[in-house]
């Protein structure tokens, strides 16, 4: 499985024409989605409108400090998801996007440029084909089961499904069925077809729900990430107050910080102390 081009070897039986017209209509389908989703909840509207007025209101910042917070936006928030400060939960999203990325990239090299069996596949695209989907297969598994808050902290049950959760549970299903064909494939069992059509049909849930789950908010959370940048270096905050430095005398004098001042700046876990299993 991990040595053989899937795609392939299913071109014996569906023309090679055919598979790519499917990657053509899914790519058309995530940017479709993508910009109904916009349009359809004004987030780029609101997005535009904040960054001009804090363009407007706030102090001029260079060209370098621009290209200063972009480049901290890909390093921090998008190739390493800082935001999420638990690292069971980052571990388990890094897990899920670089599987993602890696398996997508893969499926579209094997399809568009290596779909016969008289091209030779290069042999790290189906290595990487399955270690994308292997991963986001543990990634989601171990999101859905153990941090899902309602799970973890609510004491729910882990198969409660609701609409919110459409894009974890598609992008799972649509790998663990990859696999589950091409290791029947591999092996030449009769349930390779029936693996293919549940396959086929996670896929196009997952890249044709776009406007209906989280999937277009790997494209918003950079572009709100880098206006948030942009918003403290040109000191707007988005009207946010600053936040309270305890090691500034000026600041420690404050009156709003009187009940603060001799206390200890590492004020202890606090509520982080234990895990929230109170249901």
């Amino acid at each position: 499985m991990f040595n053989i081009n899937p795609f392939a070897e299913l071109s014996a039986t569906i023309s090679p024409a055919i598979m790519q017209i499917y990657l053509i209509c899914m790519i058309i389908l995530v940017v479709g989605g993508t910009l109904f989703d916009v349009i359809h909840k004004g987030s780029a509207k609101y997005f535009f409108t904040t960054f001009k007025k804090s363009r407007e209101e706030g102090k001029a910042i260079s060209a370098r400090t621009k290209a200063g917070v972009a480049v901290k936006t890909i390093a921090s928030d998008v190739l390493t998801s800082s935001e999420l400060c638990g690292w069971k939960r980052r571990t388990a999203h890094l897990l899920g996007m670089y599987g993602f990325v890696i398996n997508v990239v893969a499926t579209f090299m094997m399809v568009m440029f290596y779909v016969t069996p008289d091209i030779t596949t290069p042999a790290i695209w189906p290595k990487l084909w399955s270690i994308g989907a292997i991963m986001v297969c543990v990634g989601t598994s171990w999101f859905w089961f153990f941090i899902r808050v309602d799970v973890s902290a609510e004491g729910s049950s882990p198969f409660r499904v609701m609409r919110a959760d459409l894009f974890v549970l598609s992008v799972f299903f649509t790998n663990a069925f990859a696999l589950a064909w091409a290791y029947s494939q591999s092996i030449n069992n009769g349930w390779t077809f029936i693996f293919l059509a549940f396959y086929l049909i996670a896929t196009t849930v997952l890249f044709g729900s776009v406007p209906w789950s989280k999937f277009s908010h790997m494209f918003f959370k950079p572009a709100a990430a880098f206006e948030k940048g942009i918003s403290v270096a040109n000191g707007t905050r988005n009207n946010l107050p600053e936040p309270a430095d305890r090691t500034d005398p000026a600041t420690r004098d404050r009156h709003s910080m009187e009940l603060l001042k001799d206390a200890p700046i590492d004020m202890g876990l606090g509520i982080k102390r234990e895990a929230p299993h109170h249901y």
